[in-house]
Parts: C-alpha cells; structure tokens; sequence
C-alpha cells in the first residue's frame, strides 16, 4: 500500500513558475514510477510526466510540458516534485501524484493517487 501526499499548488500568473510536491509512505517507493497527472475542468485526466529508478532511471514528459517542467525524486525522504516553468493558462488543473508498479505513462495502470492539488494560472 502506498499513499501519496501532494502539496505545492497555487495561483500564480502566467510566465510563472510552481513547485508541487508529492509525499509517499511505504518502504518500496523506489520501485514505483512516479507519476504527475492533471484535469481540467471538463476534461479527462491526462499524463503530464514520470519518473522511475529501478532498472535505469529514466524520465519522460508529454509534449505540452517538454521543456517547461521537471521531474524530479528524492528517495532517501520518499518524495517526487514537479517544477514547472514558463506556466501558461492552459496549465490550470488539478494535479495528481500516482505510483504505478510498472513504467508506464498510462492513466489505467496507475494504482495510488493522491487527492490532487489545484494549480491555477491566470493571463
């Protein structure tokens, strides 16, 4: 069992940078990939980016992100954060923290989510 924790949300004008954070409890974070997701209003939730360190560590972003956020995890205190740079309005969502047992960038194979935290980007 995992749970996750996300902080770091927030208002934050366009051109402007946010940090979240994402809290795991559990003893086999490292073997989880770590994921952000997001959901607009009116919309499905969609990959943003993830992060994974056992057999290699590799990273990956969806293409509205590339360049803009980072993913980054610190598993001696079992967290994963997500900068974001260069926000835009169409930033604004709600941002969910999961972990999934495999790599992968799929919404479905993500077994723990967080409760999500707002990030809004005003124009």
């Amino acid at each position: 069992q995992v749970q996750l924790v996300e902080s770091g949300g927030g208002l934050v004008q366009a051109g402007g940078s946010l940090r979240l954070s994402c809290a795991a409890s559990g003893r086999t974070f490292n073997r989880y990939t770590m994921g952000w997701f997001r959901q607009a209003p009116g919309k499905e939730r969609e990959f943003v980016s993830a992060a994974k360190i056992w057999s290699g560590s590799r990273t990956y972003y969806a293409d509205s992100v590339k360049g803009r956020f980072t993913i980054s995890r610190d598993n001696a205190k079992n967290t994963v954060s997500l900068q974001m740079n260069s926000l835009k309005p169409e930033d604004t969502a709600v941002y969910y923290c999961a972990a999934a047992g495999v790599w992968t960038i799929q919404r479905e194979e993500y077994e723990y989510w967080g409760q999500g935290t707002q990030v809004t980007v005003s124009s």
